[in-house]
């Protein structure tokens, strides 16, 4: 499980380091072998592979005359790139992704249990403001009603 907020950098390149205490997971889980796509909310989420796989056949199992779930596929499937972990722990994010979402120097990696989000920090920083103060009035769903922390 893959948890906390690590704030990592962008080198020249175009590569973050993934922080030391992920990178043991992910070379006995998946061999350094990851996924990379866009997320709804422009940031990237970045998958170990058998993770993604799971994903992805759920994706391809849907179908496509849906347009909501075409445009889902279209999405996810459609900017998937495999990231292959270096020696150094690094991985190479692509430029079209960077792109989507705005990442540039400095970059928050957030852990989400069987994945990492990507998020350029300001963006991150403005858009957990936000999500705090949204909550306030707000009706829980059913299935967080019950959740007790």
């Amino acid at each position: 499980m893959f948890r906390g907020v690590n704030s990592v950098s962008l080198d020249s390149k175009g590569r973050i380091a993934i922080p030391t205490r992920y990178r043991e997971d992910l070379r006995s889980h998946c061999q350094g072998r990851l996924v990379m796509t866009v997320d709804r909310d422009h940031c990237l989420l970045l998958y170990p592979l058998p993770e993604w796989e799971v994903i992805e056949a759920k994706l391809v199992g849907l179908s496509s005359f849906n347009p909501h779930t075409r445009r889902l596929q279209r999405l996810l499937i459609g900017h998937a790139t495999e990231c292959d972990m270096d020696g150094a722990g690094r991985i190479l994010l692509p430029a079209p992704l960077r792109a989507f979402a705005t990442l540039d120097k400095d970059i928050m990696l957030i852990g989400q249990g069987n994945k990492f989000e990507l998020w350029d920090a300001a963006t991150w920083d403005a858009r957990r403001a936000e999500w705090l103060a949204q909550t306030d009035g707000e009706e829980l769903p059913a299935e967080l009603q019950s959740l007790s922390l």
